[in-house]
Order: C-alpha cells, then structure tokens, then sequence
C-alpha cells in the first residue's frame, strides 16, 4: 500500500496526467501485492471498466447536448427567459440561472452547460452594466446544476463504478437536490440585484413570453423523453439516451432547419473527443479501485473515521470537507473515479444510506467545478469574460455560500434524498 500511495502522490505533484496516475499507482500496488503473477489482471481489469452496456449512455448524452448546442436551441431558451424575467431587476442574471436549469437536463454536463450559455449572455451582461467578474461568475456557479439534475454523466459514471445503486435511483435522487440548488442561486441573485442595483432587462408581458416560449416547445421534449421512458420503465437509461440523440438530428434538421452536415460533423468529433477522455478515466479507475479492494483501504478508511467520531452528522461533514479539498487539486470526474472506491464502502459500513450518500458524493465534488486553483468551469466563463481569474473567483463567493448550505441540508437530511426514489418503487 505504501509503494502505491507514494507513486499516486509522486505523480500527481508532477503533473502526471490523472489517468496515468490511477494506473501507475494500481500497477505499483498490485506488484506490492503479488509481484508479477498480478500484472495480468492489470489489462483485464482496465478492459472490465469499459464494457458496461450502461456506459454507451455517455456518448449519446454528450452527442445529443452537442447537438443542441448546433442546433440554436440556446438562443431560443435564453430568448424565453428574456421575455418571462425582463421587468425583474437583475433581470440577465436570473436569466442565465433559469436557462441552466433547463439547459442542465439536455446536457448533463457542467463546462457544456458553461460553454454554449456563456458565449452568448456574458458579452449580453456586460453591454447592460454588469461587472465582467460577476457575468463569469453567476453563469460558471449555475452551471453545475447540469450534473445534478438528470440526465447527468457524473451519475451514469457513479453507477458503472459502484453497483450499490442503480443510475435511475440516481436521476430520482437528483431532481429535488438540484431544483433546490437552482431556487438557492436564484435567491443570491435576487438579493445581489437588489444590493448591486442590477439593470432590468426590458418591459415584457406574458404574451411575448408566450411567443418566445413556443419556439422552445419541441427541444424541451428532448429531457422528457429521457426521464419520461427512464422513470417509467419503458426504456433503459441507454435507449433514452439513444432515441434522444435521433430525436435531436429529426429537431434541428426538419423542425429548426439550423443543423447542417458540418454542424453534425462537429458534434460527432466533439462527442469522440469528450468521450475518449471519459472512457480512459473509466479504464484507469478500475485498475485503481481493484487496489483499493484488495488492500482493504476502504476498512481503514471507515476505521478512521468512526475514530474521529461516533456522532453521523460528524462524520459526513468530515467526509464534505475532504472532498472539497480533493476537488481544489482534481476534477469532478477524476475525483470521483479515486475516491469513490475508498469512501463510499467506508460510509456504507458506517450506517450510512448508499444512495443518500451517493447523491452528497456527487454534489460535494461537483463542486470542484468552481473550486480554485481547478476550477475548470469557473476557468472557462473567466476566459469568456475576459477577465483575471482571481476577480471571478472573488465574485463567485455569495453562490460558493449557497451551495455549501445545499450541501449541508442534503447532507443532515436524508429524507429530502431518497423520498422521491422511494415513491418510483
């Protein structure tokens, strides 16, 4: 074990590729183990990872939010919202909350989410009298509502590495966690609109908000079909997820008329692109995870833990704050595919709910997306912004508050979790 902890830190201060990392440091323990009679199981393992039917899902969720990025059905959300939110003051910044909130159940992805909705309301926020600090900000901390509320990669990753729970439990877990982070983000924009005096947007009425919304009518069917044939037991996630992407190409070729051959032909490389990255993390993991079983780190672990204290509470908020600090050095997914192994089995044993814990894992570590130094979603609406990193990091504050005690509440109150898991049995 000492041999594989030492390479796995060795390497990631060098900067070592996190994959890379995972399975130099699962090979140096399984040759701590049994020498070379383990380093076929290596290969076998790293195959293993990839072969779930499950993880097709991936790349048609990926493709799909691709798809709708080419296909304007940004443009039309944010349109909408612009017509429903215009009197309001801080009109552009609740607009870009709400958006991701929609946006996040065609997408399932965070820097997704932050790319195609950033590039078109960060300059808009800018020209109505916003700071370029706070438009990175607020658009960088409500998209990461895309991995909580389903369909999220995240969750179809969690459930192809852990088989305590199933990916649709998981999409049920996430609804009422990521509607109450959205309502917690809309309230710190309301109440920095109000202290900033933020600028409206314009005079609307519900007719033009009508008008706006019907063009947005036939997209929005895109999460339905999801969740609709997923929670309803018509379909597996896979399928949803495949008639989704067929949906989506009939959309923006016959309905929108926006997608063209080279726009599909871009999706297609981008889905390739974000989906090998995806898959060798997979594979890696694995290598890594069968370590970990192997060398009962997870027993140690929850040994630790219950040591520090015997009180539930205690030890989850222990368990939040550590993964708040993994997510400050790695990202979501490659955080999730080192710790997950170790901790969850650790928790489990502790009494906690797999699936409770399951869903503070994801939302804890979800926050990695607007952690510094990492931060890639934060990083990215910076870059769009045009402005140093610091100063979007110090505007992020107030929404970095809000999902802390989102966090806390899901944390303390598994009720809140697993009621509507429960009522799907």
């Amino acid at each position: 074990m000492t041999s594989a902890i030492g390479v796995f830190i060795f390497m990631l201060l060098i900067g070592t590729p996190i994959a890379v990392v995972m399975v130099m440091s699962g090979l140096a323990g399984a040759m701590e183990l049994g020498g070379t009679n383990f380093l076929g199981i290596i290969a076998e393992r790293m195959f293993s990872g990839v072969t779930s039917y499950l993880l097709m899902a991936i790349p048609y969720f990926v493709f799909t939010a691709e798809l709708m990025n080419r296909a304007g059905l940004t443009e039309r959300l944010i349109a909408f919202n612009n017509a429903l939110l215009g009197r309001i003051r801080g009109a552009l910044s609740h607009v870009n909350i709400v958006a991701s909130l929609f946006f996040s159940g065609l997408t399932g992805a965070a820097i997704t989410d932050t790319v195609a909705l950033g590039k078109i309301l960060i300059p808009a926020m800018k020209r109505e009298g916003y700071t370029a600090e706070y438009a990175a900000a607020v658009t960088a901390c409500s998209s990461i509502l895309g991995p909580i509320i389903p369909p999220s990669i995240v969750m179809v990753v969690y459930a192809s590495i852990l088989h305590n729970v199933s990916v649709l439990q998981l999409f049920a877990a996430g609804i009422l966690p990521g509607f109450l982070m959205a309502a917690a983000l809309f309230a710190t924009s309301a109440i920095l609109a109000w202290r900033h005096n933020f600028p409206r947007h314009g005079d609307t009425n519900l007719r033009a908000a009508a008008r706006a919304f019907l063009p947005t009518v036939p997209a929005l069917l895109v999460p339905v079909i999801i969740l609709g044939g997923i929670l309803a037991g018509l379909t597996t996630v896979t399928e949803a997820s495949a008639f989704a992407a067929v949906y989506t190409i009939a959309l923006g070729i016959l309905a929108y008329r926006t997608l063209t051959l080279r726009g599909l032909w871009d999706s297609l490389v981008a889905t390739v692109q974000f989906s090998g990255v995806v898959f060798f993390l997979l594979a890696a993991s694995t290598v890594l995870g069968w370590f970990v079983t192997r060398s009962g780190i997870a027993r140690e672990a929850a040994t630790m833990i219950a040591t520090v204290s015997k009180d539930p509470i205690v030890q989850i908020m222990l368990v939040n704050a550590l993964l708040i600090v993994i997510g400050m050095v790695i990202d979501v997914l490659p955080a999730l595919v080192v710790v997950a192994p170790v901790l969850v089995p650790a928790m489990v044993q502790l009494g906690f709910d797999p699936l409770h814990f399951a869903m503070v894992m994801i939302l804890t570590l979800n926050l990695a997306n607007i952690t510094p130094p990492v931060g890639m979603t934060l990083m990215t609406a910076t870059q769009i912004a045009g402005v140093p990193y610091e100063r979007s990091i110090r505007a992020s504050v107030p929404f970095y508050i809000c999902h802390l005690i989102v966090i806390i509440i899901v944390s303390v109150w598994p009720a809140f979790v697993l009621w509507l898991p429960n009522m799907l049995k």
